[in-house]
């Protein structure tokens, strides 16, 4: 008889149970149910009572540069992990250094594509292998020029030790939206001359 054989009548070990990161489904529905067939959801139309549940974990936040968004509204969730009021700080802030540059690249696929994007972040301090949360963030349109992001973070079951995340994985989709309409060029009415003269007359 084979090893392979007596494996057979082994016990097995049980598989873990894969991480449920609650809220996030939430939140992408709430966020889809806002779009206008395929445009973005305006900021005005985000109502915080369609985030009941998961708003102590949301926030928005605006451009500000290449790679970086500045926290303008942050839940006290996220007030709590971070030990710090994040209202005003990039997001950056939350992350460890060396996760911050695919962070800025996420970020920069999310406004130009636009697209949605999911992040699985875990601990830099040691022995944090695991997952501890996974961040969602989803682009809104454009409000007098600002482009704005609607994230969502969600801690992995435990209490959350403090700490700063670290990608682990990432991926994106890319939404398809409607062409904006183009205005339509004047139409040229024909040429009436007088003499050595001439007179063109437009639709305007």
């Amino acid at each position: 008889m084979t090893l392979s054989f007596l494996d057979r009548f082994r016990p097995q070990r049980p598989l873990p149970a894969p991480l449920v990161f609650e809220g996030l489904a939430q939140v992408r529905a709430y966020w889809e149910g806002l779009r206008r067939g395929e445009a973005l959801p305006k900021r005005s139309a985000v109502d915080p009572r369609g985030l009941a549940g998961m708003l102590d974990r949301v926030f928005l936040a605006e451009r500000i540069g290449r790679g970086l968004v500045q926290v303008r509204i942050a839940g006290s969730g996220l007030t709590d992990f971070a030990g710090m009021d994040v209202r005003g700080l990039p997001l950056s802030c939350l992350f460890a250094t060396d996760s911050r540059a695919q962070l800025g690249v996420t970020l920069e696929r999310v406004f130009d594509q636009p697209a949605v994007a999911e992040l699985d972040l875990g601990s830099d301090r040691a022995g944090g292998g695991g997952l501890v949360a996974r961040l969602l963030l989803l682009p809104l349109a454009e409000d007098d020029g600002a482009k704005l992001v609607l994230g969502a973070v969600s801690f992995a079951p435990g209490p959350a030790a403090r700490c700063k995340f670290q990608i682990r994985s990432w991926r994106d989709e890319r939404l398809l939206l409607a062409p904006e309409p183009q205005a339509e060029a004047p139409v040229a009415q024909p040429i009436r001359r007088f003499g050595h003269l001439a007179l063109v007359h437009t639709s305007d």
